[in-house]
């Protein structure tokens, strides 16, 4: 990179579940900005062939195959990358897997599994890296993963969107529980064809194609914001930059053309009663008052041309 805003030369980075697709684009981008990488994943062939890949290409990565989630698993991550590259600046936590099923079919073990890596892993990861970062005083980035399911909800997701949001929650709590130490905390919120969303029947036949070599069509990569997960890297190693140090607390949106901001909840419409409510009186005023406007929920349905 040309703008030494962006460079992240000395800087060394944590990826989890960075073994294949998003979490791999997101390593390959950060080291392609110079920084120093260490890949993760349950899969130690997977991480070690990721790793190589990395430095074939003239990055610096080191493989570190371990399933986040508890605190022992974050100390070893963070642990790696002072052992081998003397420092920690970056911590991405991507790691993550689906059990998806509709509420009532659910298991215990669906739902704990899910909250397991993504939930647990995520605080696990995020407060190992800023107990090194807060020691070494320097500042850094913490960038979370999110998912539109986390924004708004979606069927058949009931562990998955729940985590996502806890995520965004955590996002929001850590920003300002770090700004004084110059610690950036920031959810990126991607959407590309993965092994989780290629199936989707409305994009599946684009994705084939695109597995062909054919692009991606302008109603996907611009009015879906779906694209490859190469589409979404560039996020990560710009919200680790000193271009983006004044950047917290956000939940941003990438994919195929589209980069977006995802607005924290609010209060929409209010309405005041003197003395306080009952449900009788809720009830009257509710679809002429607060309730006139109710929010929408879910994913919408791609508009396929």
């Amino acid at each position: 990179m040309s703008d030494p805003g962006l460079e992240l030369t000395g800087k060394v980075a944590v990826v989890t579940g960075s073994g294949r697709g998003l979490g791999l684009a997101y390593a390959t981008a950060l080291a392609r900005a110079g920084a120093s990488v260490v890949v993760n994943d349950l899969d130690a062939d997977v991480a070690e062939s990721a790793a190589k890949s990395l430095r074939e290409s003239g990055g610096s990565a080191v493989a570190e195959a371990v399933a986040v989630g508890t605190a022992e698993a974050a100390e070893r991550l963070v642990g790696r990358a002072v052992a081998e590259f003397g420092r920690l600046d970056v911590m991405v936590t991507n790691a993550g897997i689906l059990r998806d099923r509709v509420l009532w079919k659910m298991t215990d073990d669906d739902f704990d599994a899910v909250v397991t890596t993504h939930l647990r892993g995520t605080f696990t990861c995020a407060r190992a890296a800023a107990v090194r970062l807060r020691e070494q005083g320097e500042g850094g980035s913490l960038v979370l993963v999110g998912s539109p399911a986390g924004q708004r909800g979606n069927f058949g997701q009931t562990n998955y969107a729940a985590v996502k949001a806890g995520i965004a929650a955590m996002t929001r709590t850590w920003s300002m529980e770090l700004s004084r130490a110059g610690i950036t905390v920031n959810a990126i919120v991607p959407v590309a064809a993965t092994a989780m969303t290629e199936t989707i029947p409305a994009f599946a036949p684009y994705v084939e194609a695109m597995h062909r070599g054919e692009p991606l069509p302008d109603f996907l990569r611009k009015g879906e914001g779906f694209g490859t997960p190469e589409d979404c890297a560039a996020l990560v190693p710009f919200l680790a930059s000193e271009a983006a140090r004044d950047i917290t607390g956000q939940c941003i949106g990438i994919g195929g053309d589209k980069l977006a901001l995802w607005s924290h909840p609010q209060e929409t419409s209010v309405a005041y009663a003197d003395g306080g409510w009952t449900p009788r009186t809720i009830a009257a005023a509710w679809h002429t008052s607060v309730g006139r406007e109710p929010e929408s929920v879910g994913i919408p349905a791609p508009r396929v041309p």
